[in-house]
């Protein structure tokens, strides 16, 4: 069984990387978008918004909430969920980077 080597790369491609498998499942997304379109949600709202068992929608928001691209308190019986836009913003800040990069690396393609 071979293990990641995650410390061979750079901090913010191992970031990046985790960040975008936060965000690689297309309920994730929606969370997300259901979320800041509401500024917050209660889990509930969240799982009438999509065609998912509660179980996996809480499985999903687990997930960005282990990213940081949410957190989320418990208040009773609910649980309510709130974007973290510092962490969105270093998200989008990396993909920018990213996409620099790669851009800038097209003048060199051959194929």
């Amino acid at each position: 069984m071979t293990t990641e080597k995650t410390e061979q790369f750079t901090s913010k491609t191992v970031k990046l990387a985790q960040l975008a498998k936060a965000i690689s499942h297309p309920a994730r997304i929606e969370i997300l978008q259901k979320i800041a379109s509401h500024g917050t949600c209660i889990c509930g709202e969240i799982v009438e918004h999509l065609p998912l068992a509660q179980a996996t929608v809480s499985q999903h928001l687990k997930a960005l909430k282990e990213a940081g691209l949410i957190c989320g308190e418990i208040d009773g019986p609910r649980s309510c969920y709130c974007i973290d836009y510092t962490q969105l913003s270093e998200l989008k800040d990396l993909l920018d980077g990213f996409f620099v990069g790669v851009e800038t690396s097209r003048q060199k393609c051959n194929c």
